[in-house]
């Protein structure tokens, strides 16, 4: 007798590319390893099991045993491995050739760990448009998961949400399956009984179809409270148990098996869509308030009675690639990681029909670097984690760098070019030059926005802006205590909850940290200030009297031999007087790693105050330990990375990381005044409210009377010492003889 219903499960296992080793671990000690345990002991019950590349390769480095464990399962029929994009890319925000590739790719790899190809895929994020079919097809997939909310989007409703559809690109088909929305609320945060009786209803309207639940792993485990709940309280022992005693009418089955013996629905297009919280983030913060509100009035108006159910469907939020938008950093990676793909096709075309180690490095790097946490914000987003974006952009950097050796361009080659970067329909500046690609932009400030150093891999400008988000009414209005009968009170309790109702403070005070930048926090942004500015006020944004900080400088590249010079020019307001900055930004290949700022100052009014500076924001250098500190020519440490300084005059001040190995000095020809103090954002994540440490900015200062002439001159100069990292790598190859 045929199974009245049949329930696929479908698990998505991810750690991000750059992540903590002390994550990886805790996840898996948390969910990965005592779910499988688990599991061993309900042979009936099979699941498909998606883990992305990056925590693979993590396993095979540091937990062998349980991939043989997981190819136990894999060789008796009890797990089901699904494929994807190697290393967990948005397919929204990588080019059509590395989505094909990184499936590709990913899909061998796991072919020759588990001895089986995979035939379906988890969709990363979820995040799909139509024109992904083709790509998805070519890849050699057949079947992939995305939220019902995908297919509500496109029209359908009740019983229409189960079994699965075909879709179609250019030809070329893919079966989607809707993963259930209710069961990723009742799956692990309800009593089994709630699966069971929701199913038993699927069953009763209609019979023989298929259920899809699809969700992450970490939500039996990893997730607050979930690993109290899940394993110590027996939930898992229980929900498998629940359904192995159903098993005359509920049938626990595989994608493949429901593939093979399910026939599709029909066919259907799918909007360009995500899930349902997905669709909010992407919107910007006034819009994804007021999308919360109209929903929230929509759900509590009684006089909408039922048409409330049918009307919420059409309130969809924005488009995922408009986080590119609203971050202006998640372009910039974006826009990096096209310039280092469209690098790689240029040189595969050229030397691809031979073999060569260093062209599948710069791949692999390539594809490392598009993994998608840092691209987006929400409840689980990256962006606002420092060492997310830190390993996308050393990630670039190798590849660039092992394309260079492909080429055969040495390191010492010097250059600057002109183009459209960051596709703005404005010309940006690349300079390379011995130990460095550098990024200006004239059309914003005149800003350094990107200073890459070659022998670490490290992008000493990996910044991030301080802006509004939804959450931080929420934090004003819990900033003296949350309120009693909170999420947070279910967390302490034990109680699974589900990770957006969480409210958490990870530290007190973080509404006095709500601070709004009105200018990119970047390199060699030039301010004239009030005089006799105090530091708390620049601190709090105030006290600009000029506008070069964001306006237009006009540009001229100049190229020598062994020498260029970026010569960036502005005519500005300060107060209501137009004054002239020159800054002349120049590269030699005698001085590799450095950088050197000439700002000459004219039109001003001769025996008038005056009070310019210049900002430098350090990205990447770790606050709150002592081996990252302030200092000076002389030796004299000034604390560590998140001090807040007003020093008095001095011709440099350095920033020391040892960890990286780096010292980043900046040196100045005329003595100058030095504020430094952090830049921290207060950001919400799965695991509460926190501030987060971004960059030291660095403020060097000059207070003079206007001269005679109207002219006003001073040197900088941006040094990457990375000596303490060679001498270790040094040591290390000893040690290794």
């Amino acid at each position: 007798m045929p199974p009245r219903i049949r329930l696929v499960l479908a698990l998505h296992n991810h750690q991000p590319i750059g992540n903590f080793d002390g994550v990886f671990a805790e996840a898996f000690d948390d969910s990965y390893a005592p779910f499988l345990e688990i599991l061993a002991e309900f042979p009936q019950i099979p699941v498909c099991l998606h883990t992305s590349g990056s925590l693979l390769e993590w396993l095979e480095a540091n937990r062998v045993e349980y991939l043989d464990a997981v190819a136990a399962f894999v060789e008796r029929g009890q797990i089901e491995i699904l494929g994807g994009p190697y290393y967990e890319p948005i397919l929204a925000n990588i080019p059509a050739r590395d989505r094909v590739g990184q499936i590709r790719a990913y899909g061998e790899h796991l072919a020759g760990r588990f001895g089986v190809k995979p035939r379906g895929m988890w969709v990363p994020e979820r995040v799909w448009e139509q024109s992904f079919t083709k790509d998805v097809a070519d890849a050699g997939i057949e079947y992939a998961i995305l939220d019902d909310y995908h297919f509500k989007a496109a029209g359908l409703r009740g019983n229409e949400l189960f079994d699965y559809y075909l879709t179609e690109d250019e030809g070329r088909l893919v079966s989607l399956f809707p993963g259930d929305e209710r069961l990723r609320y009742t799956i692990p945060f309800e009593d089994p009984q709630a699966t069971i009786d929701y199913l038993r209803s699927v069953a009763d309207r209609r019979p023989n179809s298929v259920v899809t639940f699809g969700d992450d792993g970490e939500k039996f485990g990893t997730w607050p409270g979930t690993h109290e709940t899940v394993y110590k309280k027996g939930w898992l022992r229980r929900f498998l148990g629940a359904l192995a005693d159903n098993a005359d009418w509920l049938k626990v089955t595989t994608l493949s098996e429901a593939h093979e013996n399910v026939p599709p629905v029909g066919t259907i297009y799918v909007p360009d869509c995500s899930y349902r919280e997905m669709t909010g983030w992407s919107l910007t913060t006034l819009r994804q308030t007021e999308q919360h509100d109209l929903v929230h009035a929509v759900e509590e108006e009684h006089r909408f009675g039922d048409v409330k159910d049918r009307l919420l469907p059409f309130i969809r939020g924005g488009f995922w690639r408009n986080f590119r938008v609203k971050y202006p950093e998640v372009n910039e990676m974006y826009c990096r990681m096209l310039l280092v793909s469209d690098r790689l096709a240029a040189v595969a075309r050229r030397f691809g029909s031979d073999p060569h180690d260093d062209l599948e490095a710069a791949r692999t790097h390539l594809y490392k670097a598009q993994c998608n946490c840092p691209f987006w914000h929400g409840a689980f987003g990256g962006l606002y984690l420092p060492h997310l974006r830190n390993a996308v952009y050393g990630h670039l950097i190798q590849a660039d760098v092992a394309l260079d050796r492909v080429e055969g361009r040495a390191d010492g080659q010097i250059e600057a070019t002109a183009e459209d970067y960051d596709l703005d329909a404005r010309k940006e500046i690349k300079v390379s030059a011995p130990g460095l690609t550098a990024f200006l932009k004239p059309s914003r400030g005149g800003v350094l926005y990107e200073f890459d150093i070659h022998d670490i891999a490290h992008n000493l400008l990996a910044t991030l802006d301080r802006r509004a988000e939804p959450y931080h009414e929420k934090i004003k209005e819990h900033a003296a205590k949350a309120a009693g009968g909170t999420a947070e009170d279910k967390v302490d309790s034990g109680e699974a909850v589900s990770i957006h109702d969480l409210v958490h403070f990870k530290q007190p005070g973080l509404d006095k940290k709500l601070i709004e930048d009105d200018w990119r926090r970047k390199a060699f942004v030039d301010h004239v200030l009030e005089p006799h500015l105090p530091l708390e006020d620049f601190m709090r944004g105030e006290g600009r009297i000029g506008d070069f900080a964001t306006g237009v400088y006009e540009t001229t590249l100049r190229h020598g031999r062994d020498r260029v010079e970026v010569v960036m020019t502005r005519t500005g307001k300060v107060t209501r007087l137009p004054v002239t900055v020159e800054k002349v930004v120049s590269a030699e290949a005698e001085t590799p790693g450095e950088l050197a700022v000439t700002y000459t100052l004219t039109d001003l009014p001769a025996g008038l105050p005056f009070h310019f500076a210049v900002e430098c924001n350090f990205a990447g250098m770790a606050a709150g330990a002592d081996d990252r500190f302030y200092s000076d020519a002389s030796g004299d440490r000034f604390g560590q990375l998140g001090a807040v300084n007003d020093l008095s005059p001095r011709d440099g001040l350095s920033l020391t990381d040892e960890w990286l190995g780096l010292t980043a000095l900046l040196e100045t020809d005329k003595p100058a005044a030095f504020w430094t103090f952090p830049i921290e954002t207060v950001s919400g994540s799965e695991a509460g409210f926190e501030a987060v440490h971004q960059s030291a900015c660095v403020v060097a200062r000059w207070q003079f009377t206007s001269p005679e002439d109207g002219t006003w001159r001073v040197g900088l100069r941006l040094k990457a010492d990375t000596s303490l990292a060679k001498s270790r790598r040094e040591e290390t190859a000893t040690v290794g003889v």
